[in-house]
């Protein structure tokens, strides 16, 4: 069988990994995770997407290259033009990459070229498949999985200036984001001068990103994108179907009470996993014997102590938020949301995966721009 034909790197020659060893510390993080992570197997995996296999036509550039370059703009949240430069200014990056010293990186054209090709190609479903296997190669390097499994969302703002959306909806235009919604980050109670109570809420116009997260490994092994008006409630089971399918060991599942549905406990209940659903009041305050239920959930051994760790997740998207961009789309559309939140959830992963096994930790994003 026919080996696909890849542009040269350089990596062997003396500007390659001869003057690398000398120059990049054994601790660095970069080295960690070219070390850690198999990247030759994503080669073959992401070339089932180019015309011609990489066997005919001109040999590309490999494809492992430009989704290591990619993740570099993720878990450094640069730009694509800027992460063009860092690859090419810093040897550190160059290293990781595998390209030799005086080797220029792909452009940030070839980037956005490569991203396209796997949504023409693969759909939505290429992403998910990325993350599904750094999630099953990091079980085979030694990443342990626990029983917990949080499910919760979080939202970003469409790439809009809201207050031109208004004005393009009133004069009958066609939206920036077509594929964007108004939805609620949360209620709250207001008291006013008498003495009165209202309720108002705090809403963004944008998407959700429904994510399924594993305590034990602290890895994302699922997220779904919806427009941001989606109901939690009915993504928890498609989360979790996907976990199961990959051999994630789900004995206990813990949420918010967006995801209080009588359909997920029965779920839950019907396959021998525990609930741990935040419950809402109504459950247990009305006035019939049907609530007996919930209070027999709530008595459950696990029940509290699962709760208790859902501020994992939390910490997990406010990481997300802060230093990797996931708070504001990067694209328009709903396909380009799906890239970026699988990005983000595969850099974070990364980030895990070399602080699990090393103890290394990736360096803040403003340390990396001085």
């Amino acid at each position: 069988m026919s080996q696909p034909r890849l542009q040269e790197t350089g990596q062997g020659s003396f500007y390659g990994d001869y003057l690398y060893e000398r120059i990049v510390p054994r601790g660095h993080f970069l080295r960690k995770l070219r070390e850690l992570v198999p990247w030759q197997r994503y080669t073959g995996r992401l070339l089932k997407y180019y015309r011609g296999k990489g066997k005919r036509g001109r040999p590309p550039i490999d494809p492992a290259i430009v989704l290591k370059m990619l993740l570099l703009s993720y878990l450094y949240n640069l730009s694509e033009r800027q992460t063009e430069e860092f690859c090419n200014m810093h040897l550190a990056a160059k290293f990781f990459l595998g390209l030799a010293i005086d080797e220029r990186p792909p452009d940030h054209a070839t980037l956005s070229v490569f991203k396209r090709r796997l949504l023409e190609n693969g759909k939505v479903r290429a992403y998910e498949r990325l993350l599904q296997q750094v999630v099953a190669d990091a079980r085979e390097a030694g990443i342990s999985f626990g029983s917990l499994q949080l499910v919760d969302s979080t939202h970003s703002v469409a790439d809009v200036n809201v207050a031109k959306e208004r004005q393009r909806d009133k004069g009958g235009e066609e939206p920036r984001d077509p594929d964007a919604r108004w939805g609620t980050k949360r209620q709250y109670t207001v008291t006013d001068k008498d003495g009165g109570s209202s309720k108002r809420r705090r809403t963004f116009y944008g998407y959700k990103d429904h994510v399924s997260f594993n305590v034990e490994a602290q890895m994302i092994t699922g997220v779904i994108v919806t427009p941001g008006n989606a109901y939690d409630g009915h993504y928890l089971i498609p989360l979790l179907k996907r976990d199961l399918a990959q051999g994630i060991p789900v004995e206990v599942c813990a949420a918010d009470r967006g995801y209080d549905d009588t359909e997920n406990h029965y779920w839950l209940q019907q396959r021998g996993i525990g609930d741990a659903i935040h419950l809402s009041r109504h459950r247990t305050k009305k006035k019939d014997a049907n609530k007996e239920v919930w209070f027999r959930l709530k008595a459950q051994p696990w029940y509290r102590p699962a709760l208790r760790e859902r501020y994992q997740i939390e910490r997990k998207f406010g990481e997300a938020k802060k230093h990797h961009g996931l708070g504001r789309c990067r694209y328009l559309r709903w396909e380009r949301r799906v890239v970026q939140a699988h990005l983000t959830a595969i850099a974070l992963n990364l980030k895990q995966w070399v602080r699990s096994l090393t103890g290394v930790s990736l360096r803040g994003p403003s340390l990396i721009r001085t």
